[in-house]
Parts: C-alpha cells; sequence; structure tokens
C-alpha cells in the first residue's frame, strides 16, 4: 500500500480533536484522534447539549444501540450548560470498572473515531499511551468497532499490543499485565462477548498497530515480539511536544533545570530501516527540508504535532491559540522540558504561557486534587488489595498511599489542565475554575512560517507547506 507521508500527531487531551483528524485525512494523510481521557471529554460535550449533534450521531452508529443509549441517558443534557457550572463526574480508571463505566470506555473510543471517520475516505488513527494502562483494553475494543485505521502507542513498552488488537478483531477474550507499584503485576481483562451483551458481534477488521519509540533497541526488541510485532514505527526524537523519554544514563540538568540529552539518546536510523517496517520520524521534523531529508534517509515520512495544534481544526481553545501564535509573532514564546512536572515521572514540555500552570504561581495556587485520575498508578496496599495513587494529588494523600514528599514535589495536575485547554475545563463548587496546561515541541518556535497571511492556518496550510518538496498532495 501507499504509505502516508504526513502522520498528524495524537495530541493530549482532545487537541487532536476528530476535526483535526479527519481534515487531514481528507488530504490523503493519517489523522489521528486523541484516545486519552476521551471517555470524559465525550461525556462532557453530551453534557454541554452536544453540540452539531455529532456525537449522537456517532452513538446511533455504535453496533448495539442499547448500550450507547445508556450512556447518551446518562450524560447527555437538552439544555446548554450555564456557564461556570461543573460537569457530572466520570469515574475514574480502574483495574474492574463498573459496567456503566465500561460501556463508556468503549462507547466513547468508538464515537470519536466514528466522528473523524464520517466525513473523510482517508486514513483515521487513534493514539493511546502506554503509561495509562487501567483502560486500554476497553478503549481498544471501542477502536477496533468503529473501524480506526491504526493504533498508534508510545510512552511505554508496547510489546502485548499486536496481539491484543488480534484477538480484539476476533471478538476474543483478551488480559493484559498491569504495573503495580510495591507488589506483583495485576491483570485487566475484557471480554468482548460479555460487553456485548448476546448481541452478535460485528464484522470488524484489525487496525496496523505503529509503535512509537524513542531508540532503535526498543523497535528491535519489538519486532522480534514473538506474539506479534508492530507494523510499522514512529521514531520520536526529544524535542517532541508531551511527554518524552528520559535521557539514557545518569540524569543531568542543563543550568535552567532542564534533562540534557546526549549520544546515548541518538537513533541509528539504519537499524530502524533494516526491520523492513515503514518508519517515520517525529520531533523537531516538521519543515519541507526535514521531510525531503527523512524521505532520503528511507523514511515513509514524518509525524508533525506542533503545527496541528495551533491550526484552526485542532481542539485547542480558540483564545490559547491566538495568545500563543501572538508570542510566536513577537518572538517572545518559550517551550521548557520539565523533568517534574508530570506525575508520569517522564519529562514533559510544558508551553510557557501566562495564566497556565507552566507559571509556578498558578501551579502552586490550584489546590490539588485528583479526580479525572488519567495519570495514576496502582499500588499494592498494605492489606494486599490494590490501591490507587497520584503524585500530583494532595501530598498527605499520596504520602499515606506509600508514596514521598520528595516525588509528590514539583508535580502538577495535567489531567485536568488538558481539559481546560480544550474549553472542557472543570469548576470546582467553591468557583475555583482549572488553569489549562499547554504542551508542544520546540518546532512551536518556528511556526511563523505558517503565518504570512496572519494570524491563523489550517490543517491545509500545514500539509502543503511540508509537502512542497515533494510534489503534490499525496
Amino acid at each position: 500500500m501507499t504509505e502516508p507521508i504526513i502522520v498528524q500527531g495524537g495530541m493530549g487531551v482532545g487537541a487532536s480533536s476528530w476535526q483535526l483528524a479527519q481534515a487531514v485525512a481528507n488530504l490523503g494523510q493519517l489523522g489521528v484522534v486523541s484516545g486519552t481521557a476521551v471517555a470524559v471529554t465525550v461525556a462532557r460535550r453530551l453534557s454541554e447539549g452536544d453540540p452539531g449533534g455529532h456525537v449522537q450521531r456517532a452513538l446511533e452508529a455504535f453496533p448495539v444501540p442499547d448500550i450507547a443509549g445508556r450512556v447518551r441517558d446518562r450524560y447527555y443534557r437538552a439544555e446548554p450548560r450555564a456557564h461556570g457550572a461543573r460537569f457530572p463526574g466520570v469515574a475514574r480508571p480502574v483495574l474492574q470498572p463498573a459496567r456503566k463505566d465500561l460501556e463508556l470506555l468503549v462507547v466513547a473510543n468508538f464515537a470519536e473515531i466514528t466522528m473523524a471517520k464520517a466525513g473523510t475516505d482517508g486514513l483515521i488513527g487513534v493514539n493511546l499511551l502506554e503509561k495509562i494502562q487501567l483502560p486500554t483494553l476497553p478503549s481498544l475494543y471501542g477502536a477496533v468497532l468503529a473501524g480506526a485505521d491504526a493504533v498508534l502507542m508510545g510512552a511505554g513498552i508496547p510489546a502485548h499490543i499486536p496481539a491484543l488488537l488480534d484477538r480484539l478483531a476476533r471478538h476474543e477474550d483478551v488480559e493484559m499485565r498491569i504495573d503495580v507499584a510495591g507488589g506483583e503485576k495485576a491483570v485487566s481483562r475484557f471480554s468482548p462477548s460479555e460487553f456485548l451483551d448476546g448481541h452478535p458481534a460485528p464484522e470488524v477488521r484489525r487496525p496496523r498497530f505503529l509503535a512509537i519509540v524513542s531508540s532503535h533497541t526498543l523497535a528491535t526488541y519489538l519486532d522480534r515480539n514473538t506474539s506479534g510485532a508492530p507494523d510499522g514505527y514512529v521514531i520520536e526524537m526529544p524535542v517532541a511536544g508531551g511527554h518524552n523519554a528520559p535521557p539514557r544514563g545518569k540524569p543531568n540538568l542543563d543550568e535552567t533545570g532542564q534533562p540534557i540529552y546526549g549520544p546515548r539518546d541518538d537513533v541509528k536510523l539504519d537499524a530502524i530501516a533494516a526491520l523492513g517496517k515503514p518508519f517515520w520520524l517525529a520531533g523537531g521534523w516538521g519543515t519541507p527540508q526535514r521531510v525531503e531529508e527523512a524521505l532520503q534517509l528511507g523514511a515513509a515520512g514524518v509525524q508533525v504535532g506542533t503545527a496541528f495544534a495551533f491550526c484552526e481544526e485542532s481542539g485547542l481553545a480558540p483564545e490559547l491559540k491566538h495568545a500563543v501564535l501572538a508570542r510566536v509573532l513577537d518572538g517572545s514564546m518559550t517551550v521548557r522540558t520539565d523533568p517534574i512536572a508530570s506525575p508520569t515521572g517522564f519529562p514533559f514540555k510544558l508551553v510557557e504561557l501566562q495564566g497556565t500552570i507552566a507559571e509556578v504561581a498558578v501551579a502552586e495556587a490550584r489546590p490539588r486534587k485528583c479526580d479525572v485520575g488519567y495519570l495514576r498508578e496502582a499500588y499494592a496496599r498494605p492489606d494486599g488489595e490494590l490501591g490507587y495513587r497520584c503524585s500530583a494529588e494532595p501530598v498527605a494523600d499520596f504520602v499515606r498511599k506509600g508514596g514521598t514528599e520528595e516525588d509528590a514535589a514539583g508535580r502538577r495536575c495535567l489531567c485536568n489542565g488538558l481539559l481546560t485547554a480544550i474549553d472542557l475545563g472543570q469548576v470546582r463548587r467553591e468557583g475555583y475554575a482549572e488553569p489549562p496546561v499547554l504542551t508542544a515541541g520546540d518546532d512551536l518556535l518556528d511556526l511563523e512560517r505558517l503565518l504570512s497571511d496572519g494570524d491563523h492556518y489550517t490543517a491545509k496550510d500545514v500539509v502543503e507547506h511540508l509537502l512542497e518538496r515533494v510534489g503534490a498532495l499525496a
């Protein structure tokens, strides 16, 4: 098959929206929606009255109407949500979710992909994080039911995903091991037949799996996996936005407190090419010159996130996009790789914009609370049962669960901040509104090249710009 030259990065919580993925797919490239916390984003859109009716139309396509109907009835509100009103709660991910929460996980992933695919004959993928393990199985099944063309996953070692997709495409029971701090690994299980509740299983096809890796060593390991290898690879460099792989070897910080990457972090692209699978280069490859270079190096193309994040079709709040692009134009924009901000422990890129949690004063003024919970980790309680904790939750709670004050220091709530960045932020009972968090790669500082005609641009502008040295749109 002809591979897309451009893979649109799966960004944050809803920044890579279905509208953006659809626009990119219509240009002959791979559009990607975010599967991270999509249960929360879909529930909140329904509670806002589902402007445009897009979610409800997607629910009508779900193969089991009763299940989709229950999700709609639980969260849909016909009356528009009042300004400043609280969103209804959505359960945090756990090892054994209640039936209603399982339904939301599957249906939400199905809906997001279905909305993207509804307006295009092009390719639509979904991005998930290996680090967020608890919702993985139902999320994958929702993607399979929706006919996703690809699943992309990084932030860990996703060795088990190819075999899981094989089984889910056959509607077979699956299980995967869950990391547990201070104890034995737990096992997450999902049964498609139980989930379908007696309804016939629809005919589906298996999505391709593209592993997002930051080293040739990991790619080689995954390719030798006897239970199934990835269908391709995205090779991500440390200047990419979002979470980055930590530097290899002894951690060192520069004078500004950012991680230092060295020769050990370089990727041997000849070793990647020798695997014989298509691969795309990510992180600093978002220019026409670098696209041309990637193709000359044997890559199928590049993955680009940052340029798409601030285009008109992305899910980011318009006022945040305008504020960032204004600072790009006046040369005052900065991006910082923070080694401790993320509860995952991975370095995380923060766009340093006033009013976001990149500001120390804003971060410290936020009451510590973990009520979205996608970055929680499972831990073994003294009684042998499984518990959940987040290093960005109240320090006393985290310490009571076996964490340390040192590990909690400087951690910031990314879940709530990323939801605010797409205009779905929570307002607390006391009236406190969650501040946003923005992430982008170092390429953000170079976006002026897309702004020659004003302070905005489209996904089409991005794709045409990237491909200007390789001919007409693929």
